[in-house]
């Protein structure tokens, strides 16, 4: 008899319905990764083991080396998941030309508005209402305050004063912000309020009228940024959370920046590790991915021998025993046997997502067919694939759910052409054309 929760069900249906969905769009999922992952134990491991530093108290870091196709964004997307499940909150930020690593101030936007945590995304209003209630209720346990509301307010305003102390030292502005944000609320004005987290979040559209409402001087620009991080990070541990891991992904996009450029992101990393190495952002984990280029071209962190020294990694290609507890993880290239795996654990997800999927029509041995039909278009590279793999293989669970007389084994035929236009420029650079 199946006694599961009808609440639970229907959750880990949305939950599959969302990685379909996301799988039929060639993107990653934002949650269920666990389900879908394929030979990752070691890396996990070490990821977890670094997050539970992390949330006693220290600051840590992890480069995730690999070319493209072996999962890089797939491999920090989980590792966001298994912070959020040791009660992180989290940001998954990208670098581009447009948001590069050497201007503090669009990371740390990034970061605000990329928050996620369990209770959901665009997070940061959500944490600084946990870190005030927190206060009010440390008040009310220790029977401060309990005269009537007026009492309270007052008190968790003197008990707000004393924990925004440390961070006053590093931005006056974010202790500014967040008592103006605590007044408003318990005056009703929550157009005010609402101001008060834009500004927190460096949004440019938060102007002149609210610092002065707020009694504040200056913004968050490039050179407050790191310690308006710190104190947020403060904040979110004191509201309840384990910490903050962050993931800054496609790294390799700074080695087509100008030099100056360049050099001014490669200043910006070593000042992130400087800082958690210096023990001055706890509670803190960081995650960075790129290609081997990134690391070892004239372009990449090569050009910097201090930086570069103290991520290296001897043998990072080449060493058939990888150590996941160095400063990079180099992720294997995906196989065959691999992607098989994920086609079978991908089917398992369609039927609870719609309902239980033929296995004669969807068998082992089609699954196999289909990927070397694939891999064949691709210039026999099934590292490639993934992406493509998984968006036709939703195709076919699709079709064989919709038409009872649709049989994959004959009908299926790769045609790039509906892919026009969508495909990345390493996939069309391996792909066989046909006449």
């Amino acid at each position: 008899m199946n006694t599961a929760d009808p609440d639970q069900k229907e959750l880990r249906r949305h939950e599959s319905l969302n990685i379909i969905n996301a799988l039929r769009r060639g993107t990653v999922p934002a949650d269920g990764l666990a389900r879908i992952v394929v030979g990752l134990e070691l890396e996990e491991g070490a990821v977890s083991r670094q997050l539970d530093y992390v949330a006693e108290g220290g600051g840590d870091l992890k480069f995730i080396r690999g070319d493209f196709g072996s999962g890089k964004t797939f491999f920090v997307a989980r590792a966001l998941e298994i912070a959020m499940g040791k009660g992180f909150a989290t940001a998954h930020i990208f670098v581009s030309p447009t948001a590069p690593l050497g201007k503090p101030k669009a990371l740390y936007q990034q970061i605000c508005a990329g928050l996620r945590t369990t209770e959901g995304d665009h997070a940061l209003k959500t944490i600084v209402d946990n870190w005030v209630y927190a206060i009010e209720e440390r008040l009310i346990a220790a029977n401060r305050g309990t005269d009537g509301d007026t009492s309270l307010e007052r008190a968790a305003e003197n008990e707000i004063e004393t924990a925004l102390a440390g961070i006053s030292e590093t931005s006056t502005g974010l202790s500014a912000a967040l008592r103006t944000y605590y007044r408003a609320n318990n005056t009703g004005d929550f157009s005010l309020a609402q101001a008060a987290i834009g500004w927190i979040a460096a949004e440019p559209t938060v102007g002149r009228d609210f610092k002065q409402q707020a009694g504040i001087k200056g913004e968050v620009d490039d050179s407050t940024a790191f310690p308006f991080l710190a104190g947020l990070i403060e904040i979110i541990h004191a509201a309840g959370y384990a910490g903050l891991a962050i993931a800054i992904d496609e790294m390799e996009t700074i080695q087509g920046l100008q030099r100056s450029q360049r050099d001014r992101s490669y200043q910006t990393l070593a000042r992130i590790i400087d800082a958690l190495d210096g023990g001055r952002m706890p509670h803190c984990y960081f995650l960075f991915t790129g290609t081997p280029a990134f690391f070892d071209s004239s372009r990449g962190i090569r050009s910097v021998p201090p930086l570069y020294d103290r991520i290296s990694v001897a043998g990072a290609e080449t060493d058939a025993y990888k150590n996941p507890r160095q400063p990079q993880i180099q992720l294997p290239k995906f196989d065959t046997g691999k992607l098989e795996l994920v086609a079978l654990k991908v089917t398992e997800v369609y039927a609870q997502a719609y309902r239980e999927v033929d296995r004669e029509r969807v068998s082992h041995r089609f699954i196999r067919a289909m990927i070397k039909k694939l891999t064949g278009r691709f210039g026999g590279r099934v590292d490639v694939i993934p992406r493509i793999f998984l968006k036709e293989f939703i195709d076919v669970l699709d079709k064989c759910e919709l038409y009872e007389d649709y049989n994959p084994a004959d009908a299926y035929e790769f045609d790039a052409g509906h892919l026009k236009g969508e495909l990345r420029a390493e996939e069309e650079a391996v792909m066989v054309v046909e006449f």
